[in-house]
This record gives structure tokens, sequence and C-alpha cells, in this order.
């Protein structure tokens, strides 16, 4: 009897199909990586007369943007490896490719709705309006942000096989990245951390969000954290890639 392998397309739309169910039957975590950024940005709102909303906001969707990436895609990633769902997959007629692509693109609806949440926050609470093109400009940075959280997120379960290290290794980072990256914005650790900041993961990513939201002050330093964000990820996938195993032996 010959055997029937299902087209691609059939079997990318079942798997997003499936992590779609997933992530809903998951809308507590997903609701969690949603209230951190808007709790920071509501109260962050007496910043705003003094350091501008693109700052409120830019700092907000980094925070959501690190928080998806980094403790809701590597965590899930881990735990299904774990579990053995990768193996079970891999024997049936699906490409390797498909399976992680599925992933990517339930974590870029998260980035799409992380970044709407802080711009309706932003508009009804905090008052902060920006033109068309900077909407548009910031959602398209956010991806930008969005893959380097992702890539350091797939570096992370890459390189550590047990779900639970995964687990306390992401909060560490992200706890780091809340605390050192908002206060080291803020200039309150000192200039050296404040440079080391502006320069690590956090900092390239707000820095291009804040600039996507004023597209008239994009300037050099702007481009250079792009393309400082873009070798980010490069970096990070690709040791990601190369270290990730499908399952835990």
């Amino acid at each position: 009897m010959e055997t029937v392998i299902p087209k691609t397309s059939v079997v990318l739309s079942t798997l997003l199909r499936a992590d779609f169910t997933t992530q809903w039957r998951n809308r507590r975590a997903v609701m969690l990586t949603l209230i951190v950024p808007v709790i920071i940005l509501v109260s962050w709102k007496g910043l705003i007369p003094t350091f501008g909303g693109p700052f409120a906001l830019s700092n907000s969707i980094t925070i959501g943007l690190f928080a998806s990436g980094l403790m809701g895609y590597s965590n899930t990633v881990a735990r299904d490896r774990d579990k053995g769902i990768f193996q079970r997959l891999r024997v049936a007629p699906v490409p390797s490719w498909a399976i992680m692509a599925s992933r990517l693109m339930v974590q870029l609806a998260m980035i799409l709705l992380i970044t709407t949440a802080v711009f309706i926050i932003g508009k009804d609470y905090d008052g902060i309006t920006l033109t068309p093109i900077a909407y548009i400009l910031t959602y398209f940075t956010a991806i930008i942000g969005g893959a380097v959280s992702l890539s350091l997120g797939q570096m992370i379960v890459g390189w550590i096989k047990n779900p639970e290290t995964v687990n306390s290794t992401t909060r560490l980072v992200y706890l780091a990245f809340i605390i050192i990256g908002m206060f080291g914005e803020l200039n309150q650790l000192g200039e050296a951390v404040h440079n080391a900041v502006q320069w690590s993961p956090y900092g390239t990513v707000k820095t291009i969000l804040a600039a996507g939201m004023e597209p008239e002050r994009w300037n050099s330093n702007a481009s250079i954290a792009l393309l400082a964000a873009i070798l980010y990820t490069i970096v990070f996938a690709t040791l990601g890639i190369k270290w990730f195993k499908w399952n835990t032996k």
C-alpha cells in the first residue's frame, strides 16, 4: 500500500493550529507576559513628562518581548522536549524546520499582541500617541527586538537540556534585564553600567524601539543599535541551532 506524504503546507497548517490551541490553553501565562510591561508602563506615568512617552513605551515593550522570548518560548520548548513531543514529531512525516517555524510564528503573534497592548494602555491611560508612520516603524522594530529575545531563548534552551535549569536560567536573565536595564537606562547605576546597558541586547532593542517611535529623530546611534540587534540575533540563533538537541538524552 502506497504511503501518502502530506503536503508541507498542510503539515505547517496543522502544526500552527495545534500550537495556537496550546497557547490559548496556556492563556494565564500569556496574560502574565502582558501584565508585566503594562504594569511598568502604568507605574512610569509620572516619568513621562521628564523622559517622554517613547522612553516609557519602548522600555515596556522591550520588557514584554524578553518575557515572551525567554520565559515563554524557551520554557515551552524545554518542556516539550523533555516530554518527548519533538521526538514523536520527528518520526512523523514532518520537516524539522516546520516544527520550529510553527513555534516561531506563534511567538510572532505574541510580539504583535504585546506591542499592541502597550500602545493601547499608553494611549488610554498615559495619553501617549504616535504618528501613523511611527506605529508602523515601531511594529517593525518590535519584530527585530522579538527576534533578539527569541534567539537568546533558543541559545539558552540549546545550551541547557534540563527544563528546570532552563526555567531558572531564563528567569535570572530576565530579572537582570529588568533591574539592570531599567535602572541603567535611568543612569542610576553609574556611567559605566549605563553604557554597558545601552549596547546590551536589552539596550539595543530599547534604542531601536524608541527611535522607531520618533522617526524624525532616527540617528546614527539608532542605526548602529539596529545592526547590533541583528548581529545579536545571528550569533544567538547560530549557537542555539548548533547546540539544540531534539531530546534530553
